[in-house]
């Protein structure tokens, strides 16, 4: 009898061992990810690029003085919109005591030398008048007489514009600082008793303001080597500025730097776009801006989320995985496709797949769920 126990005992621990065996071998044999699918989508994908810079004014005019001195007085505050010809500012000449003193002693040699040649053209008039001498010598003195009274003239005109800044004895034409343009004044650097140095050939002189039209406004950015083959002028722009939120503005691609420069070791290339600016939005010049250029488009073309793409260790070429079968099966095979164009979230399948393909989603993840009691035992 307890041989017929012990037998039992022993087969029923033989069935259990086979049963849990069987069941280990069945739960490993099942996917530890059940992994979704998805179809490819008929979409329009644009290749972008964005080029960081600013907008700044198309055309900024520096007024500079015609005669050095020290501001007297400013008429207009930075900000206004001036028309050409407005006042802006006014200049006192100081003049230097050794170039005013050289200028008044040429004007009393100049005096002196007209005096003297004056008596003797006084005398030869008068000979002259008598038929004493003949025309040519009354000529030649007349010559003299009135090269004295020019000299004179020039000396006088020399000492009025070492002392007051201009030589009919009025210093507005050259004191008096007027806009050239039309425009707004951007920026005055400097402030009354500042002194200031003309514009000559040698010196390009103090500058008394900036005038700009901000109307006409543009672009200035650059592009990384890679891209700037693939702008071509003409190339529509779309404008962010950085200080107005939720608009953008409208632009088209003007210039293309011939010539690149290197910056953190890469070469970037100056691009300038003419910036279409509405009236309701005042931009300011120097506001910092993105540009997006299309680079290339493609309309209505087969695509998948490029995170289905899985690459070739070897090779590195592109491959996707398709489900065979019911999905329930996690059965799959690998497909070497061809890709297009991408704009970062969309690629465009060229060849290796159709439109009725199921292709496989990597990397499935489920969300982190925090619950009160899991809360409790982090605490």
């Amino acid at each position: 009898m307890n041989k017929i126990v012990k037998y039992v005992l022993i087969g029923v621990l033989v069935l259990g061992a086979l049963w849990a065996a069987a069941f280990f071998i069945k739960s490993n044999s099942k996917s530890a990810i059940s992994y979704e699918v998805k179809t490819p989508i008929t979409t329009s994908i644009e290749k972008k690029t964005v080029a960081t810079g600013k907008v700044i004014p198309e055309d900024e005019v520096e007024i500079k003085p015609q005669i050095s001195g020290i501001i007297d007085e400013i008429f207009l505050n930075e900000g206004v919109k001036v028309a050409a010809g407005d006042l802006i500012a006014k200049i006192k000449v100081v003049p230097n005591e050794q170039s005013l003193n050289q200028a008044k002693g040429r004007v009393r040699n100049a005096e002196i030398a007209l005096n003297n040649v004056k008596i003797e053209y006084d005398r030869n008039k008068t000979l002259f008048d008598k038929g004493v001498i003949s025309s040519q010598d009354y000529n030649t003195q007349k010559l003299r007489y009135d090269q004295a009274v020019l000299e004179l003239e020039n000396a006088r005109s020399d000492y009025q514009i070492i002392r007051v800044g201009s030589a009919g004895g009025s210093s507005l034409a050259n004191t008096n600082i007027r806009a050239t343009v039309s425009g707004t004044v951007l920026e005055i650097p400097v402030k009354k008793g500042d002194q200031v140095i003309q514009s000559n050939n040698f010196n390009e002189g103090t500058t008394i303001a900036t005038i700009a039209d901000l109307s006409v406004m543009i672009f200035e950015g650059k592009v990384d080597e890679g891209e700037v083959g693939k702008l071509k002028l003409g190339m529509p722009l779309e404008i962010n500025l950085g200080a107005i939120n939720d608009k953008k503005f409208d632009a088209k691609l003007r210039f293309i730097a011939p010539k690149g420069v290197e910056e953190a070791g890469a070469v970037q290339f100056k691009i300038e776009g003419d910036v279409t600016v509405e009236d309701d939005f005042l931009i300011r010049a120097g506001y910092s801006a993105n540009a997006s250029l299309v680079l290339e488009r493609k309309e209505d073309v087969m695509a998948i989320p490029e995170a289905l793409l899985q690459f070739d260790k070897t090779t590195d070429k592109p491959f996707v995985e398709i489900a065979m079968g019911p999905i329930e099966e996690q059965k799959f095979e690998r497909r070497d496709v061809e890709i297009g164009i991408s704009d970062g979230v969309n690629v465009e399948i060229l060849s290796g797949i159709n439109e009725e393909d199921r292709v496989k989603i990597w990397n499935k993840t489920e969300p982190i769920k925090i619950g009160k009691e899991e809360d409790e035992e982090t605490k």
